[in-house]
């Protein structure tokens, strides 16, 4: 049979449409790059915001029109809305976030023999979803109680992957030859914490280390808290990408104590300073939410203010969305959307100013970049699209194509909200 994923969200979403699709293909199905010449189709569905759950539809529309395929949808929006997941045409099954690591077995295949004495490499996807970097997930659900956050309740209770089934994803995405993973999670800095005794991500982190040899080690977003000197001096190894993502949402004390999360703008400035400290190179983001409910002018002032102190290397920027289940949406003095647009505009274009500032200051440095994709180029030949390990966006030009291999650049010219490059010359060996 053939089989057609599609994501939309989280990299967390992005490492389990990954392993579903590892299941498809012990299961003896092939993997297509399209839901047209598809026999099966499956939608992996976010629902953070409005915006999200409405791309999640539309995705789901989109593969009903190949009258032929089947259409599974699971995730965030389908564990919320499973009723109107199956209402939209040619869904045949709604398989919630709890269950769908059972989505292959409903479409049992001729099973590969072996494979459970000896996993398969972990191929990338077809298609758009081709990658260079796998997505491993290390951690799932959330423990906090955030205000205006539906997915604690779309994904349940924080429970963490045990170290042999991260490990295992990790040498099945080397196998398939990956050169950077990326260990994801809802709230991923809490992994090991209901364990017996508890860990800190720190351990998963010097084991992954120790026990493989995957080039990149990333990390998707970590919350700014519980995260201290032990932990950012295990960058002293080459290993660890040194970008970290870290969600502030506002600049405002108040209003994160209506957020319900466990930080101040203090705290934070102090962990940015540790950072950056420890690690002078690092490329900091962040997510910023403007619109809360009770954000006056003053308070979105303030939060602006902040934003700027930080300089951070590059930011998302959401306007508030209320999401029906969470106790943000039933707060007083819920900011009009007109104006929750306009501040997100002005929020993002204070990030772009500080996107720009970070990048001037790697002009004329070298760095390595792992190649992702091409663009044909001409007689010149290809032009390289690739990250280096703090999260810089690098295009270059190459005579022959790089996927997937890292190599030495001299960033040149700010390009965009990245950077332009020159491929250094390897010496040749004699």
């Amino acid at each position: 049979m053939k089989v057609f994923l599609d994501t939309i969200g989280c990299r967390l979403n992005q490492s389990e449409i990954e392993r579903i699709g590892s299941q498809f293909r012990k299961e003896g199905h092939e993997l297509v790059e399209s839901a047209q010449e598809a026999d099966l189709v499956v939608v992996n569905t976010c629902t953070v915001t409005s915006a999200a759950a409405s791309d999640s539809r539309q995705k789901i529309r989109q593969a009903g029109r190949n009258p032929r395929a089947d259409i599974v949808v699971t995730g965030c929006w389908a564990t919320m809305e499973p009723d109107a997941a199956s209402a939209l045409s040619g869904v045949s099954h709604v398989v919630k976030n709890d269950a769908k690591d059972s989505i292959a077995a409903l479409y049992p295949g001729q099973r590969l023999p072996g494979y459970d004495l000896e996993p398969l490499a972990r191929q990338p996807l077809p298609g758009l979803h081709a990658r260079t970097r796998a997505f491993i997930k290390a951690q799932d659900g959330c423990d906090n109680f955030c205000t205006y956050c539906i997915t604690r309740i779309a994904r349940g209770q924080s429970r963490s992957q045990s170290v042999q089934e991260v490990l295992e994803d990790i040498r099945s995405a080397a196998a398939g030859g990956v050169k950077e993973i990326v260990l994801s999670g809802v709230q991923l800095g809490s992994w090991g914490q209901e364990f017996d005794p508890p860990l800190h991500l720190r351990e998963l982190i010097r084991i992954i280390l120790a026990e493989t040899e995957i080039p990149r080690v990333r990390l998707s977003s970590v919350e700014p808290w519980n995260l201290d000197e032990t932990f950012f001096a295990l960058w002293q190894d080459p290993r660890l990408c040194r970008h970290f993502h870290l969600p502030l949402q506002t600049g405002v004390a108040a209003t994160l104590k209506r957020m319900v999360r466990n930080t101040t703008p203090e705290d934070y400035r102090q962990l940015v300073k540790l950072i950056r400290g420890m690690i002078p190179q690092a490329g900091i983001t962040t997510d910023i939410l403007v619109g809360f409910p009770g954000e006056t002018e003053d308070d979105f002032a303030e939060s602006l203010a902040f934003v700027n102190e930080m300089r951070f290397a590059a930011g998302h920027v959401f306007p508030f969305s209320p999401r029906a289940g969470t106790a943000a949406a039933r707060m007083n003095n819920q900011v009009p959307p007109a104006v929750r647009k306009q501040r997100a505009r002005v929020m993002r274009q204070a990030l772009t100013l500080s996107n720009r500032e970070f990048l001037q200051r790697f002009i004329g440095e070298s760095m390595d970049v792992l190649w992702e994709s091409a663009d044909a180029l001409g007689p010149d030949g290809w032009q390289m699209h690739g990250l280096t390990d703090n999260y810089i966006r690098v295009t270059a030009v190459s005579p022959e194509l790089r996927q997937n291999q890292i190599n030495r650049v001299t960033l040149v010219e700010i390009d965009g909200d990245g950077m332009r490059a020159r491929i250094k010359k390897e010496p040749k060996r004699t």
